[in-house]
């Protein structure tokens, strides 16, 4: 395996910005370089150590679901070769791991559909029986699958800072009531869609967050990453049952962890810095990527 990649050094265009984990790049006016990077952030902090081959994941699971998923929404894809736009040194530290994309005008909204009971959502139901304003049946268990998939939605934060889960008018109040509700729609399709395929690979999709933009003729359109290890929660059928946290092919299991390191003799308090993720989990993150990955992609 290739050594891990923490951050992209591109001299040859100039960066826009260095996110979680992608580091974007500016190709002309119009178009961006996005490079998937080893980085992996858990509760909005990206933590220190870089998980090796989680940039190749990511780039091929999501252009696996851009290309499945294609007649539901336009995606940012070019289908130009990252490659072509790099210097000849600078190859190496985008084949594999980057997308050259269309620059859209980004909207201020993470679309979070969940069609299991985990998470934040499994903590707001305990709290409410509800989830992002939407009401759900008594008696649901951690893990329970939902009567029918729902959207959440969620606002966007900034590395270091928190996403916060709002309700479908607060969505509707950032972005108008009518992209709102096209948001919801088509984030629901893809889900379900997406789900259904992956069953069929004895993969279950918990939940998972779309990312969305304008082009130029105000389209809305698909970008980032979709349906990814980094962006769902993704369950093997043979492990799953109710009541409980199910083994994960995402990065769940450093979010369990991190919930059990102390600093200081408290708590981890979910701000950076992160505290050194032993090698053993790092090592068995990476697994889990590429397990999905190979399922994923099995005929």
């Amino acid at each position: 395996m290739k050594p891990a990649l923490f951050e992209s050094r591109l001299h040859s265009l100039p960066l826009l910005h260095r996110g979680k984990v992608r580091d974007n790049y500016a190709v002309g006016d119009d178009r961006m370089l996005m490079v998937a990077t080893d980085r992996l952030s858990a509760f909005d902090v990206v933590l220190g150590q870089p998980i090796p081959g989680k940039g190749e994941v990511l780039t091929q699971v999501a252009l696996f679901w851009f290309d499945r998923l294609a007649h539901v929404v336009p995606n940012h894809l070019t289908g130009q070769a990252p490659e072509s736009v790099v210097a000849p040194d600078e190859v190496d530290q985008v084949r594999g791991r980057s997308m050259l994309v269309r620059r859209l005008k980004p909207l201020p909204i993470e679309a979070v559909v969940r069609g299991y009971l985990a998470g934040s959502g499994w903590k707001e139901y305990q709290a409410g029986g509800a989830v992002c304003g939407v009401p759900l049946p008594r008696g649901l268990q951690q893990a329970s699958r939902l009567p029918q998939p729902i959207f959440t939605p969620a606002t966007k934060a900034e590395a270091g800072a928190h996403d916060e889960n709002i309700d479908f008018a607060a969505a509707g109040r950032l972005v108008g009531a009518e992209l709102a509700a096209q948001v919801r729609e088509v984030s629901l399709r893809l889900y379900e869609e997406a789900a259904a395929y992956a069953l069929t690979r004895g993969i279950i999709i918990a939940d998972t967050k779309f990312e969305f933009g304008l082009d130029e003729d105000g389209r809305l359109t698909v970008m980032d990453e979709m349906l990814t290890p980094d962006s769902s929660r993704l369950w093997p059928v043979d492990d799953y049952r109710e009541g409980v946290s199910p083994p994960s092919l995402d990065k769940q299991l450093v979010r369990d962890w991190l919930e059990s390191c102390v600093v200081g003799g408290r708590p981890w308090n979910k701000r950076a810095p992160a505290p050194e993720l032993p090698r053993d989990l790092v090592a068995a993150i990476s697994r889990k990527y590429s397990a999905f990955l190979s399922i994923l992609q099995s005929n």
